[in-house]
C-alpha cells in the first residue's frame, strides 16, 4: 500500500520559482552579452571611440587653456615695463625743465666726448705698457727657433725691412689725414699693430722660410709701431 505525501502548496509554488529564477540566471550568464571576455567586436570598437573622442576633448581643451595663459601672461608683461619707461621719461622731463639755466646750457655733449677721449688715452696707454713685455717675449722665442734652425743670421734682414715699412705706413697715413698727427687716440698706429700682429700670430703655420722671415717682419713694424707710440 502506497502511502502518499502531500506538499503544502506555498512549498510548491516557492520551489517552482527557484527553479525558474537558477534556469534564468544560468542563462544569463552564458549569454555572450553577459560575458566580459567574449564581446562582440562592435561593442568594443564603439566604446574605443567613444574614449579616443573624450581624450582628444580633453587635450584639445588643455591645449587652448594653455595657449590663453600664455597670450594672457605675454600681454601683461609688456605693459608695466612700458608704463614704468614713460613714467621715467616723464619725471626726466620734469626734472631737466625745472633745473636752472647754468644746467641747461653746459655743453654735456662736449663733455661726453672729452669723457670717452680720456678713457680711451688711458686704455692705450695701459696697452702701451702691456705690449713691450709681450712683444719682447714673443720675438726671442722666434729667435730661438731661428737658431734652432741654424738661421739666426738672416734674422736682421726682415727685422729692418719691418721697421722701413712701419715709418712707411705712417708718414702715408699722416698724409692722407693730417688730423691724426695731433689726435688724441693714435688710430693710426692702432690699426697698423692689429694689421702686423694678426699677420705675425699665425707664425708657426707658415711654410719653412715663412716661419723664417714673416714673424721677424713683423716683429719689426711692431717694435718701430711702439717707438712711435711712447714718442708721442
Amino acid at each position: 500500500m502506497t502511502a502518499t505525501i502531500t506538499y503544502p502548496s506555498h512549498l510548491l509554488s516557492a520551489s517552482s520559482h527557484l527553479r525558474t529564477t537558477t534556469t534564468k540566471t544560468a542563462l544569463r550568464l552564458h549569454s555572450p552579452s553577459t560575458q566580459g571576455p567574449e564581446r562582440s567586436p562592435h561593442y568594443l570598437k564603439a566604446g574605443s571611440s567613444h574614449l579616443s573622442v573624450k581624450l582628444s576633448g580633453f587635450f584639445q581643451k588643455t591645449r587652448l587653456n594653455i595657449s590663453c595663459a600664455i597670450n594672457m601672461a605675454a600681454g601683461q608683461s609688456g605693459d608695466p615695463e612700458k608704463i614704468n619707461f614713460d613714467h621715467l621719461m616723464n619725471k626726466a622731463r620734469k626734472i631737466w625743465d625745472r633745473s636752472p639755466q647754468p644746467v641747461k646750457s653746459f655743453p654735456w655733449k662736449r663733455a661726453l666726448e672729452n669723457f670717452i677721449q680720456l678713457i680711451l688715452g688711458l686704455f692705450v696707454m695701459v696697452v702701451k705698457f702691456l705690449c713691450v713685455p709681450l712683444l719682447a717675449v714673443s720675438s726671442l722665442s722666434e729667435m730661438s727657433y731661428c737658431a734652432h734652425q741654424k738661421k739666426l743670421l738672416l734674422v736682421p734682414i726682415p727685422l729692418l725691412i719691418g721697421i722701413i715699412v712701419a715709418g712707411v705706413v705712417k708718414e702715408t697715413a699722416l698724409e692722407l689725414s693730417p688730423l691724426l698727427k695731433d689726435a688724441e687716440v693714435p688710430w693710426h698706429l692702432i690699426v697698423t699693430a692689429i694689421v702686423f700682429t694678426l699677420i705675425k700670430l699665425p707664425g708657426p703655420y707658415y711654410p719653412y722660410w715663412g716661419r723664417i722671415f714673416i714673424p721677424h717682419f713683423a716683429n719689426g713694424v711692431l717694435w718701430r709701431t711702439l717707438l712711435f707710440a711712447f714718442s708721442r
